[in-house]
């Protein structure tokens, strides 16, 4: 009985000693934001946001982890924006039109021709405007903006029919996010918005429930829209800026240091997508569509879809935004 006690002590001190010298596992991520977006998986953009958080995971040693879900995983987006709202520990990449639900004025940032380029993009967070409008965005509504400096690229035409100037759109029906300003957005260029989710569009073109929708290069080569329809005409009529965003309340419960880290990687990484989507990879998706069969029209009436655009401005009463914007820009 004492010879089995003592060897009972033997490997309770050799367990005790593995313990203390063996290096400790892992711990458990103390935070998670599951985030989610409705791009395909071969999408520029989902390798960006893996690359954001592998980043936030790594600085914060493993204390804060960035689940990302594609293709709409956990939900469509604007189910998604409630539960953020509701304080979920949840993140979203949308736009400007679906915040302009909340704050009116910032949907400014999704009208037609709104801005010409990347950079002018990079420079609106800054601007006290926008910071008015971020500020009443997370304290009225619980939306933390973490970063719009995703450019996803600018958006064009896809249709069965080539299409050259406002009235070749006369009567089609383009399929559209339901925020206001997407769809006044197409009603001004000419023709009649349908609300359908993204993961709609390729059936509805396939069984010509629609007529087109508008698109960026890289999800239209990613969507295989090629498949279902025969024209990408270059109207360029929206520079689609992406928001990523999270419950201001889950935000809020992150240490100080956490927080800017999610924030600062998240816009250090929409910086590098962007520049590779817009300089590279768009370019890289156009030549793969036209190998594909898809009819690229550049010869466009540029002029008359920039007069037809202004219309969106003034039926939602967003012209004076534009104006402070533009000159905080110095435009």
């Amino acid at each position: 009985m004492k010879r089995a006690d003592n060897i009972l002590m033997v490997v309770a001190m050799l367990v005790l000693a593995l313990v203390l010298v063996s290096p400790p596992a892992q711990a458990a991520s103390k935070y998670v934001l599951k985030f989610n977006h409705v791009l395909a998986p071969t999408d520029p953009y989902h390798a960006g946001f893996q690359k954001w958080a592998k980043s936030v995971k790594e600085k914060t040693n493993g204390g804060l982890d960035v689940q990302v879900f594609h293709s709409a995983q956990l939900g469509v987006e604007e189910d998604i924006l409630e539960q953020i709202r509701a304080g979920a520990n949840l993140g979203q990449n949308t736009d400007s039109a679906r915040m302009g639900n909340y704050v009116p004025d910032i949907a400014v940032m999704n009208g037609p021709y709104f801005v010409d380029n990347y950079n002018d993009v990079f420079k609106l967070s800054d601007l006290p405007v926008v910071q008015g409008w971020k500020k009443k965005l997370e304290t009225d509504f619980g939306i933390k903006i973490l970063s719009f400096n995703w450019v996803q690229g600018f958006r064009h035409m896809i249709t069965h029919k080539p299409i050259k100037t406002p009235e070749d759109l006369k009567g089609l029906r383009i399929r559209t996010p339901g925020a206001p300003i997407w769809q006044e957005s197409i009603r001004s260029l000419g023709a009649t918005p349908v609300a359908l989710a993204f993961g709609e569009i390729y059936p509805a073109l396939q069984q010509k429930v629609i007529d087109g929708c508008d698109n960026v290069y890289n999800a239209t080569y990613a969507g295989r829209l090629y498949e279902v329809s025969k024209y990408l005409s270059e109207t360029a009529h929206i520079l689609l800026i992406n928001f990523e965003v999270m419950s201001a309340k889950y935000f809020n419960s992150l240490p100080a240091d956490y927080q800017k880290i999610l924030v600062d990687e998240c816009e250090k990484a929409g910086i590098e997508t962007s520049k590779l989507v817009m300089d590279k990879m768009s370019a890289d998706s156009k030549q793969k569509l036209i190998q594909k069969g898809m009819t690229i029209v550049t010869d466009l009436d540029m002029n008359a879809f920039k007069k037809a655009g202004e219309n969106a401005y003034e039926v939602l009463k967003i012209t004076e935004a534009r104006k402070q914007v533009y000159k905080e820009l110095g435009k």
